[in-house]
């Protein structure tokens, strides 16, 4: 596709930069760049638009859509899993998160892949023992949101990189797509209400700093025990625990934001007071919020804690902690679609 412009794979200003010698102007360039987004579609011919440069640019233009292989939602709390096939090899997921509980702001978040499978092999999580087959193209990871969008009866509002893959691995495609997602002429979604998740690929972190991104950036730890965490998240023997909270001590010391760090509730393994202890003293001095969520293994190897299990957690964590502690619910198991169930399952289309 060499010479050729490819919607959905550029910002705004790249975009200008390509239409520019056709004598197309930053104007028609958000106008094409809206179309694409919003509508899915080339941008028509109207009064303030000039014809011929439109044609020129249609003619080295292309506009990649997706292909839905499988759209399902649950009927018990309305999140809906789609599986998405693009230009190259596999399938991948997306979840389509409801919040509509305030009537007068009732919206949907969408929860991307960036890779088709993961290399990282929590050994939780059904992605990563498909393991890692190809890095998502930025238009394919744009077009996940924009086909959900208008699939959609409220508006889409946020954006979780928390899929299929390690967003950090795939950094350049992730990034761009966030900027995509995030301009005026485009999705038009906050950059505070995008959220890029990594299992803790310290050199993406690193990177995140540097290059000064408003996102949000949430970190799987689940275990502050590094021999504990070695054996859920092989990312332990490349960047150790120490490590991974260097990076996130000087996170919080060049943007002063709080660390959100997410926590995979297993019982009998990381939901005890020495757990709650060990992390106490892994971040101290550090602002931290922990989001536990519950692990989802439909062979039943890993358990979610019991009520008692996990108020008794909840309780350790905030007497040695004294951070913010939140349950994030973790919808749509009966569809596959919860956190860790991504592993591209085709069911009837409804």
């Amino acid at each position: 596709m060499l010479g050729k412009i490819i919607l959905k794979n550029l910002t705004t200003e790249e975009l200008y930069g390509r239409i520019k010698p056709m004598g197309g102007s930053l104007y028609l360039a958000r106008k094409i760049q809206t179309a694409a987004l919003r509508g899915n579609e080339w941008l028509k011919s109207g009064p303030d638009i000039s014809e011929r440069v439109l044609a020129r640019v249609r003619e080295v233009g292309i506009l990649p859509r997706l292909k839905m292989l499988n759209r399902i939602e649950s009927l018990k709390d309305g999140f809906a899993r789609y599986v998405f096939e693009g230009e190259g090899k596999g399938a991948f997921e997306a979840v389509r998160i409801p919040i509509l509980h305030r009537e007068e702001d009732r919206k949907y978040i969408v929860c991307v892949s960036s890779q088709v499978g993961c290399a990282m092999g929590c050994i939780f999580c059904k992605t990563g023992k498909m393991g890692f087959i190809r890095d998502l193209e930025t238009w394919e990871i744009v077009d996940q949101v924009v086909q959900i969008a208008r699939d959609s009866q409220y508006p889409v509002k946020g954006v979780v990189f928390m899929g299929m893959g390690e967003p950090l691995l795939n950094y350049d495609a992730v990034m761009k797509a966030a900027g995509i997602l995030s301009e005026p002429c485009g999705m038009a979604i906050s950059s505070k209400a995008i959220t890029i998740g990594t299992s803790g690929v310290v050199p993406g972190i690193k990177r995140f700093i540097e290059d000064k991104k408003k996102y949000r950036l949430i970190v799987s730890l689940t275990s502050a025990d590094p021999a504990k965490r070695k054996k859920l998240m092989p990312v332990e023997n490349k960047w150790p625990t120490g490590i991974l909270m260097e990076s996130l001590r000087e996170y919080h010391k060049q943007t002063r934001k709080r660390i959100t760090l997410a926590w995979i509730l297993i019982s009998g393994l990381n939901t005890g007071i020495a757990d709650a202890r060990e992390l106490a003293m892994l971040t101290n001095g550090l602002p931290v919020k922990i989001d536990l969520i519950d692990v989802n293994d439909p062979e039943g190897k890993f358990v979610a804690p019991s009520s008692i299990e996990l108020n008794s957690f909840r309780d350790a964590l905030h007497k040695e902690l004294r951070m913010p502690v939140a349950r994030r619910y973790s919808g749509g198991a009966d569809i596959n679609a919860a956190c860790g169930l991504l592993a591209t399952q085709v069911q009837t289309i409804i």
